[in-house]
This record gives C-alpha cells, sequence and structure tokens, in this order.
C-alpha cells in the first residue's frame, strides 16, 4: 500500500531514543514551499549574516566560517522541538541506511542494554556469521575503540562501510575469559527486519526489529512459511525495543493484519504532510488471533502500528506503554550534502487519538523483564513474563514465572 505523495517519498522517523527511531520521515526532493507573505525579509537576512560577519571577522579568537552556519542552524532547530534537527553528510547517510533493506557491514542484528552491545544474530551468509561470531557474543570494541554507554551508536555505525573494507571487533563470549578478535571485511548485505518461531501448541511468534522498505515482503515470506509448516491458532507480533522505521513500512505491515479500517491519518500545514491510510481487503493470518507485545521502546512506526491493531479491534496489545512519538519528519536534502529533519506533521490512530507523549495503552500492562529473541536468543520463551502473558491472553495458559 505505497503511500501517494507528490514531492516525498517515505524514508525513516527520527530518532528519539539515543538509539536509532524513527516514524513518519520523509525525503523531500522538491523545492521548499514558500508563500509569499511569509517569506523572510530581506532585512532578516542581512541580520542573521551580519552577524555571523560579525562573529567571523571581530571575535576574538578565530573561528571556522562552516561550523559557525552548521552551528547556527542546529540552534535554531534546537528551539523547535525534540526531533528537527540538521544532519551532517555522515547523519544523513546513517538515515538513509536506516531505511533501507540493504547496507554494507558486517551483517550483525545488535540490540543496545545498558551501554552494551549485544548480538541477538549474524545475518545469514555475512561476515560475521563466515567469521563465527555468534547470538549473545557482546562486542566491546571496534577498531580497537573501546565501546562504552556514551559511543554505543558510534561502534554500531563503525561497523558499516564500503565494501571491500576491513575492520576489527573485539567481543565477550560466555565461558571465554579474554576477548575474542575478529578481523572482517565488509561486504554488502540484506537487513533482517522479520524474525519468526513456532512455539508450540498452535501459536507462531513474530519479530519485528525495525521497519523498513523491505520489511513488508519479508513478514508476508515468513508468515507463508509460518503457515505451510504448523497449524497456526494465533500469532504474538513482538514489537518490543522496536524504534521504528518507515511509515509506509509501517502502513504495510498494519494494513497485512486488517481487513478493512483506518490505519492512520497526518495533519500538517503543507498539503503533502496531510494523509489517511486505509487498510485493503486481505489478512495475512487469515483472521487467527493476534496479540501484539510492546513496551517503553517501543516508538513511532512500532506505535502507529499496535494504535492500529488495537483501535480496529483486530489484536490485544499487552506489555507496556510505548515511548509516545506521534510527530512525523521530512528529510530535506541540502547544498552541502547534509540534510535537514524538520517536523512537519503529526499523525493520529484511526480513533483520532494523537499518542505524542502518551504513547498507547496495552489492553494488559506486564512490566519488563528478560526478552526472548528468537531461536539462538539469550532466554527461552518461557522465561519472558510479557511473552508468557501474551500467550495467556491468547489462552495459552502458561504459568507465570516470577
Amino acid at each position: 500500500m505505497p503511500l501517494n505523495f507528490k514531492r516525498f517519498s517515505p524514508v525513516l522517523l527520527g530518532s528519539v531514543l539515543g538509539f536509532a527511531a524513527f516514524v513518519g520521515f520523509y525525503l523531500s526532493d522538491g523545492e521548499p514551499s514558500r508563500q509569499e507573505s511569509d517569506d523572510l525579509s530581506v532585512d532578516q537576512v542581512e541580520l542573521f549574516a551580519e552577524v555571523l560577519w560579525r562573529i567571523r571577522d571581530e571575535y576574538v579568537d578565530s573561528v571556522d566560517e562552516a561550523d559557525l552556519v552548521e552551528n547556527a542552524i542546529r540552534s535554531i532547530l534546537a528551539d523547535l522541538d525534540e526531533h528537527s534537527r540538521f544532519l551532517d553528510e555522515e547523519a544523513y547517510e546513517s538515515t538513509l541506511i536506516s531505511a533501507s533493506s540493504h547496507y554494507s557491514g558486517v551483517g550483525l542484528d545488535v540490540t543496545v542494554d545498558d551501554g552494551k552491545v549485544t548480538v541477538v544474530a549474524p545475518l545469514a551468509g555475512a561476515p560475521a556469521e563466515r567469521a563465527g561470531i555468534l547470538p549473545n557474543d557482546v562486542v566491546v570494541s571496534v577498531d580497537d575503540i573501546p565501546i562504552n554507554p556514551e559511543n554505543t551508536q558510534d561502534a554500531i555505525s563503525r561497523m558499516r562501510g564500503e565494501p571491500g573494507t576491513t575492520v576489527t571487533l573485539d567481543v565477550m563470549r560466555n565461558g571465554v575469559e579474554d576477548p575474542l578478535r575478529f578481523a572482517l571485511t565488509r561486504a554488502e548485505v540484506r537487513l533482517t527486519t522479520v524474525h519468526t518461531d513456532y512455539l508450540g501448541d498452535g501459536f507462531g511468534y513474530i519479530r519485528l526489529s525495525s521497519f523498513t522498505d523491505g520489511t513488508s515482503e519479508e513478514l508476508h515470506q515468513a508468515v507463508e512459511v509460518l503457515l505451510s509448516e504448523h497449524d497456526l491458532q494465533a500469532v504474538v507480533l513482538d514489537m518490543r525495543d522496536n524504534p521504528g522505521g518507515t511509515l509506509g513500512a509501517a502502513v504495510d505491515v498494519a494494513d497485512a493484519f486488517l481487513e478493512e479500517g483506518l490505519i492512520v491519518r497526518g495533519s500538517g500545514r503543507i498539503d503533502e504532510a496531510r494523509f489517511e491510510e486505509d487498510a485493503t481487503p486481505g489478512d495475512v493470518i487469515d483472521g487467527r488471533k493476534l496479540i501484539v507485545l510492546v513496551d517503553g521502546r517501543s516508538a513511532s512506526a512500532s506505535e502507529i502500528v499496535a494504535a492500529a491493531l488495537q483501535e480496529n479491534g483486530r489484536a490485544r496489545v499487552v506489555g507496556e506503554r510505548t515511548y509516545g512519538k506521534g510527530s512525523v519528519q521530512t528529510v530535506i536534502p541540502l547544498l552541502d550534502g547534509g540534510a535537514l529533519k524538520l517536523t512537519t506533521s503529526e499523525y493520529f490512530t484511526p480513533n483520532g487519538r494523537s499518542i505524542d507523549g502518551t504513547g498507547v495503552e496495552p489492553d494488559l500492562v506486564v512490566q519488563g523483564g528478560r526478552r526472548y529473541r528468537g531461536p539462538g536468543g539469550r532466554i527461552a520463551a518461557d522465561d519472558d513474563i510479557q511473552l508468557t502473558e501474551a500467550l495467556n491472553a491468547a489462552g495459552y495458559n502458561l504459568p507465570a514465572r516470577p
């Protein structure tokens, strides 16, 4: 169900939690929208330029002109809202990568917990898998730069790079005293955002780690395999720790489970920021019971899906109140190779509710615990309290663990 915008194509959503969390992100390829009465006056532009010139020429210490302009732009955007910001060339490239299902790197699906970068799983056939990196390994340094709580995202970014270039990872492994060292050659890899498992007794498990341009196709293929191999009675859709992704992917995922109904509505000052997305006929699991798992790190695109399924009566939502990001950002490329990420729209749930700052309230509140991540993960499914309660909500009747 592609979005139908004249000047915008869907990309991502915006960094919110200190990790890559996006939703409602668009890439603008048109000219700025101007209204004559709102144009900046020549005097205002000259005043801004004069201040920059004065600082450049007369400040007690010499300053870099490019840094001056960039810092001024950052300050302007910081006064607007927490999601609008200036993206330098590197940050812009990282944003585009986050929206895509393909990138060049070592091929690790990782999670950040308490400042640690832990491997969920290496991607099949990727350099990390071929080298022998395993689920539950903890990456402690990248190219001899130790990882700490302040640089986790930088470390993850440094694992990416041009195909054929090398990067060295040091990892800690359970039962091994000293770090293991891996010299990896980066390659083109396909990001896997859908992870599935069969939990027994007719219950399928689907975890969405993020929303990219390939998520919808992955989801349909994964469900097709589950249905062909097992007699499913119900499905758990796990979007815990999912920071979001592209708005188009969120709409497609929600639509996959809905026969009809409004998915999301957007409101903004420009035409392209106002939209309504409705479900189309067809339910990928043919009406089977659906339970959605969320937590406080489920943001933006995850919240669109959770709210759409909940308010259309398609699924029960279990877990914790979600993050609460209900705005849409437009990514506007700039002449210097960077980009402007500007909040241009607010989105509303099918019931007309804004979740900005409030989040999606679960039907069944279950406080967090250890997370199941699928086969090869750190814990068993029945050690995950929230997953246990989700299965109970679907009629599985497992005993809750302390």
